[in-house]
């Protein structure tokens, strides 16, 4: 996989350069919608619209971003009814809940428009729905991964703070990291919400009614933050296992400090920037990966911190 997204990269780059300078060999012109079901609020999406407006740079496409503003799937199910009215060359989503994407998807696919799968679902949804590939982290393979490393690092209870859990995917995540850890999830997950204060004050009150909790999993920045915060303020920063999906700079501020132990880097730039190099290949010259990409788990530790804060929020 490592050796296909390399070429994969190298490919686009050599073809990148002309078109910056002179007309694509075939047709051109060519615009892609990309769907997601962030809020506005959750600040780790830049990343995935930084990716996305690189590679149309690159490329020489039309791109465009659209979300529901407060998370609302209902919302998003009609932004990619929108978008497919508007007749694009493709769409880029996430299948972030299967039961209420997966109608308006198979409907933009029936209308002849080709679709990639990126950040949320399945390979094997992907398939179902009927688009060219799958482009993210399987989510429950990832938090399977962080269990079983954290068990070795003599983990036997937690607390997972899911800040979206009406997305399936974010449950998979912390159903994985107990599986991992050979125990059950039970109760050991809180519905947090988002609003930062509100966060920080659930798990000040988790850790109170738990005091024996040896470990903390969080799903990204929109969790990860306030978290932070609540160690901070009862004295727990530091001495308790803190381990979290996705970067960003509090994060990687985290890591510096030994406050946190590691970050899950699905790679959010490869999951906007490689679909819109693969749709954009595939109508010009009529090629296509046979294989979906996987753009992580990849585990980030303060050892390994240069590049990744240099880019933390932009790029990484």
């Amino acid at each position: 996989m490592k050796s296909f997204i390399k070429g994969l990269a190298f490919a686009s780059a050599a073809i990148a350069a002309p078109l910056l300078v002179a007309a694509p060999a075939s047709a051109e012109g060519e615009k892609y919608i990309l769907v997601s079901h962030a809020p506005d609020s959750d600040s780790w999406w830049n990343t995935i619209k930084n990716g996305i407006a690189l590679a149309g740079e690159q490329m020489g496409v039309e791109v465009e971003y659209r979300n529901p503003p407060t998370g609302d799937l209902a919302d998003m199910a009609r932004i990619i009814e929108q978008a497919a009215a508007s007749g694009p060359d493709g769409i880029i989503t996430t299948l972030s809940d299967y039961d209420v994407l997966s109608g308006p998807i198979r409907a933009a696919v029936d209308q002849g428009i080709d679709v990639i799968i990126m950040n949320s679902g399945t390979p094997e949804q992907a398939r179902e729905v009927g688009a060219l590939m799958y482009v993210g982290q399987p989510e429950y393979d990832a938090g399977y991964a962080a269990g079983l490393r954290a068990k070795g690092d003599g983990v036997g209870s937690f607390l997972c703070v899911n800040h979206y859990i009406s997305s399936p995917s974010s449950t998979e995540r912390c159903q994985g990291f107990a599986d991992g850890l050979g125990i059950d999830l039970a109760n050991q997950m809180i519905d947090s919400g988002q609003d930062p204060s509100e966060i920080k004050n659930r798990v000040l009150a988790y850790l109170s009614a738990n005091p024996d909790t040896d470990a903390i999993l969080t799903l990204g920045p929109t969790s990860a933050d306030p978290t932070l915060l609540a160690l901070n303020e009862n004295g727990m920063a530091g001495d308790i296992y803190f381990g979290t999906f996705d970067l960003g700079e509090e994060i990687v501020n985290g890591l510096k400090a030994g406050t946190i132990k590691w970050g899950i880097d699905q790679q959010p730039f490869l999951q906007a920037y490689l679909p819109v190099v693969v749709l954009t290949n595939y109508h010009r010259y009529g090629v296509l990966p046979g294989n979906n990409i996987n753009s992580g788990p990849g585990f980030v530790t303060a050892d390994g911190l240069a590049m990744v804060e240099k880019f933390a929020g932009e790029y990484r």
